[in-house]
């Protein structure tokens, strides 16, 4: 794979934590404008050179950081436009409602131990009281000369723990038409009640929500389970893939007559994975619901299948612990033996992976991936038909300040998993912290931006920088 040497040009500096960069067309106008969506609840768009204020919603958003100690994965987490929104306005939501706060699913941390039976089979029971706080899927639009207004709520979600939650979780399928919401596995580590495997509950899945049909609902209830649901909104669900930990949504690259999806798969304790898939049979929720009141296997060919919690990508999920003949080496134990063994033959493979802890010197040691985007421009010529994605920031092997990673890989013609390349860039962030949040395209994905923030915590604010990633 070829050396790549970008530049950073700024586009806006001093902005909060930035979790959604993508373009649209306002109505009524022609100009393709860059929104971005920040963690707390703004989103703002590039109009004329300058910023503007698209939605405000921090007061509907759950006030973040002040009980974590600043880090945190809740708040607005998801925006996506309708193919039509140039003409009806319509646009989608995912965020953290406020005064939702639950004391959480379990009283502490989660640690499987094989040696232990019961840690292996934990259930989430009393999820009506023990969660820790609900997230909403909400349909909103702007009209001429209005601020834009929500219409309905498409999903209430109650999830037990603060962390993996997805992030930019709502895309629009140019394939099928659908809003497609990405859903981690519900947080703590190693999905304590297995929901990514279920097929029946929410998290863990990447969803697809038909729009145009009406779901409308005055007192839309708060779920965790596709059987909770109303029957007139499990029918405008399908599942496209289960066995999710968490990603930074999907996005889609026409091929051909077809469209290959990508997602990046946040690991565990040793590995971050870039996944593609082609075909794929969504599988409507009825029909998951029926075989499970019949006990019976639903007629599902071609679900897709990340493997996890029994496998974090192409490998057996592990814990670590440390070697008691060395305590400067580690044990990695398998987690879930017979979970591994089930999902063997029915997981996807990545397109590539990287580690936690590498020592080769042309690569790096990951710490969590935050953004997939195919790259079919013309300006950067050596990445083009390349898979770009970026790292929260280098792993335990680096020095501070903390410091992102842009890096490519790109599909075989054998279809087998690849090797991939840091790609260079020139900024100099000087003794800032740099972790890279988010990483987005335009439409027609001939343009990349980069979301920068310079502190873990959301609640440290206006430290975030937005950057087109440019030709060197």
């Amino acid at each position: 794979m070829k050396e790549v040497n970008v530049q950073l040009q700024p586009l806006v500096y001093n902005i909060n934590l930035p979790t959604v960069l993508k373009t649209a067309i306002l109505p009524g106008d022609s100009i393709e404008r860059l929104f971005i969506a920040t963690q707390i609840g703004e989103i703002f768009y590039i109009g004329d050179g300058v910023i503007e204020t698209f939605l405000d919603i921090r007061p509907r958003v759950l006030e973040l950081g002040t009980s974590t100690g600043g880090y945190d994965e809740r708040g607005l987490l998801g925006l996506a436009f309708h193919p039509g929104f140039n003409d009806n306005g319509l646009f989608y939501l995912h965020y953290s409602v406020a005064g939702s706060q639950g004391p959480g699913a379990l009283s502490g941390t989660f640690k499987p131990d094989p040696c232990e039976p019961s840690t292996l089979n934990l259930k989430w029971t009393n999820r009506e009281t023990q969660y820790n706080h609900i997230d909403t899927v909400e349909e909103w639009i702007l009209a001429s000369d209005e601020p834009p207004q929500k219409q309905r709520t498409l999903l209430n979600l109650r999830r037990p723990f603060l962390n993996h939650n997805g992030v930019n979780s709502l895309n629009f399928s140019p394939e099928t038409g659908r809003l497609v919401l990405t859903t981690g596995d519900g947080g703590s580590s190693y999905d304590p009640f297995n929901l990514s495997q279920n097929n029946l509950e929410i998290a863990g899945k990447i969803i697809e929500i038909d729009v145009d049909k009406n779901s409308y609902s005055d007192t839309p209830l708060v779920v965790t389970r596709f059987n909770e649901l109303p029957v007139p909104i499990q029918e405008t669900l399908t599942v496209m893939a289960k066995g999710v930990r968490n990603i930074p949504g999907i996005s889609f690259q026409r091929f051909n007559n077809q469209y290959i999806k990508y997602l990046g798969f946040v690991g565990q304790d040793l590995v971050e994975s870039v996944f593609s898939f082609v075909d794929y049979t969504p599988t409507p929720v009825t029909q998951l619901i029926r075989a499970s009141l019949t006990r019976s296997k639903p007629e599902v060919n071609g679900f897709v299948n990340f493997g996890w919690r029994g496998w974090e990508g192409a490998l057996p999920t592990p814990i670590i612990r440390s070697c008691s003949s060395n305590s400067n080496l580690n044990e990695k134990i398998i987690a879930y033996y017979e979970e591994a063994i089930t999902t063997l033959a029915l997981r996807l493979q990545p397109l590539t992976s990287y580690f936690h802890e590498d020592s080769r010197s042309d690569k790096f040691e990951g710490t969590a991936i935050t953004g997939v985007q195919p790259y079919m421009g013309n300006d950067i010529p050596d990445l083009k038909g390349s898979i770009v994605f970026i790292d929260f920031a280098r792993g335990k092997g680096s020095r501070p300040p903390a410091r992102g990673v842009l890096a490519y890989t790109q599909i075989r013609e054998d279809c087998k998993s690849n090797d991939y390349k840091i790609i260079d860039t020139d900024y100099n962030f000087g003794s800032d912290s740099a972790y890279y949040v988010s990483l987005g395209t335009n439409q027609n994905q001939t343009k990349l931006y980069l979301g920068v923030y310079g502190s873990r915590n959301v609640a440290d604010y206006n430290q975030g920088t937005i950057f087109e990633i440019v030709h060197d």
